[in-house]
């Protein structure tokens, strides 16, 4: 069978201008693909993938199968709500957990028979800050056998996916040993948990040698503005596609660390924020995360905080220089003295 010559000699632009192989234009067939792929293979333009060690492979699998779960618990408990809610309880809104212990202690005595708001309110922990007389109110309503059934339904369901979460944990507690060392020193990191760091490491590895430096690790992470530019203009900011399941990690960690007082990241935020916007403020914090974790699994050093004042050190440096520079720009000779504290 005759070889098809590859489309993009066809066409007048040299085939390294192509950063990529998705999305050729032409006349597209399975044929024709193999062969530009196979062409392009040939003279070295095809970019390698990050293929992980299989220990790598194995924890990525879990920790993505965990997150999976997690999912699908959220959706059981919203699910449950939705049964409450067409019962006429409005339990979601007296307590904020409604899978906590008082909440779940209701909602049992619920499927067991129990309508009586009084003594359902009585199941509620001291510690509940709703008043006794907003809780009877809240579990005044109306339910019927079939809610029941549901409710049963769905909690037999969250029961079975919190017994998989946990024994997901123990599988991940008996493979994390080489990754250890690494998930502690990222944990120093504010906003990065135990678990979070068990992700960053399953999704990036422990080597990062394979990315030349943290703006590639970043662009792989797909935590940066995508290339959308026509005639001079830029058309959009939007973040770039690129590992969905390290994105939403770092994102939750971004959150997190622009909630810790008195630290860099929480005044990067602010600083952002005021110009950007909180998505855009939380996009950079996620990929300062980033970069501090690719500088320090290849220093093997903890994470040093540049504290609050750091821009604002950093501007006093910049304003004292341009009235010095705009001196002796005039002939003057300049020497800056700090008064005594």
């Amino acid at each position: 069978m005759a070889i098809l010559p590859c489309f993009w000699q066809t066409r007048q632009e040299p085939a390294p201008a192509k950063a990529g192989v998705k999305n050729v234009p032409g006349r597209k067939t399975d044929v024709g693909d193999a062969t530009c792929l196979a062409d392009l293979l040939a003279h070295g333009l095809i970019r390698g993938s990050f293929v992980p060690d299989q220990q790598t492979q194995e924890m990525r699998n879990l920790l993505r199968t965990r997150k999976q779960l997690v999912r699908e618990r959220s959706s059981h408990v919203q699910r449950l709500q939705k049964t409450l809610e067409d019962a006429n309880i409005k339990l979601d809104s007296a307590i904020s957990d409604v899978m906590g212990l008082s909440g779940r202690a209701m909602i049992e005595a619920l499927i067991a028979g129990e309508s009586n708001p009084e003594r359902l309110a009585g199941l509620a922990h001291r510690r509940i800050k709703a008043a006794p007389e907003e809780l009877r109110e809240a579990l005044r309503g109306r339910v019927t056998k079939h809610h029941r059934f549901l409710l049963r339904l769905h909690l037999r369901q969250i029961d079975a996916i919190d017994g998989s979460i946990a024994e997901i944990d123990r599988e991940v507690d008996a493979q994390i040993e080489p990754f250890r060392a690494a998930a502690a020193l990222l944990t120093t990191i504010p906003g990065v948990s135990e678990l979070s760091a068990r992700i960053i490491l399953a999704e990036i590895g422990r080597d990062m040698s394979r990315f030349p430096t943290a703006g590639h690790l970043i662009s792989w992470a797909g935590l940066c503005p995508k290339n959308d530019e026509s005639a001079g203009k830029r058309r959009s900011t939007r973040m770039r596609k690129g590992a969905p399941w390290l994105k939403t990690t770092l994102i939750q960690c971004a959150w997190a660390a622009a909630r810790r007082k008195a630290s860099y990241f929480q005044a990067l935020f602010h600083r952002l924020r005021a110009r950007r916007g909180a998505k855009k403020a939380i996009g950079a914090l996620a990929a300062s995360i980033l970069t501090a974790v690719y500088h320090m699994l290849i220093d093997g050093t903890l994470y040093h905080d540049l504290g609050p004042h750091h821009f604002h050190l950093r501007a006093k440096a910049t304003q004292t220089r341009r009235p010095v520079a705009r001196l002796q720009n005039l002939g003057y000779a300049v020497q800056i003295t700090p008064l005594p504290a």
